[in-house]
């Protein structure tokens, strides 16, 4: 009987957690870099929310040329981010609060848990597909174009 009721439960969380929804994607946004090159348009989920930041790129196993996500701190202050359940190599481009690319991480190595430092305090990250801001010409001192910077 007691086994029963185990299973009977064990089903029960079971059927919960298949009918519960999938996680949402944040939104997807536009958000132009502009350099010596000329601009340079992608498309980004924004990552607003601790959870969305927890989360980010995790887990996926591709993502579309000229794609990207957009992390958003909230203050300008030194950050750190790292590819833990990160399949996907990744740029990770380090933006002040004014729009200014402050520093760039090239090819992050998917899975690991070195720690990727910002260098100068960043307002936010874009991580796009590794190779992609060598691609476009993307230099510490470009210009970030998205409402989230308050360019001076």
């Amino acid at each position: 009987m007691a086994l029963a009721r185990l299973l009977f439960a064990v089903a029960a969380l079971y059927g919960a957690l298949a009918a519960a929804p999938a996680r949402a994607a944040p939104a997807v946004e536009k958000l132009e870099f502009v350099t010596a090159a000329g601009i340079k348009a992608v498309e980004v989920e924004v990552a607003r929310t601790v959870k969305e930041r927890e989360y980010g790129l995790m887990n996926r196993k591709e993502m579309a040329k000229n794609h990207g996500m957009l992390f958003l701190f909230g203050a300008e202050e030194p950050v750190a981010m790292w590819m833990k359940n990160t399949y996907i190599p990744l740029d990770m481009i380090f933006v002040s609060h004014e729009g200014r690319i402050s520093g760039i991480a090239r090819d992050a190595v998917p899975l690991s848990e070195t720690i990727i430092p910002s260098g100068a305090p960043a307002y936010a990250v874009i991580e796009l597909n590794g190779g992609a801001a060598r691609e476009m010409g993307l230099a510490v001192g470009d210009r970030v174009r998205h409402p989230s910077f308050a360019p001076k």
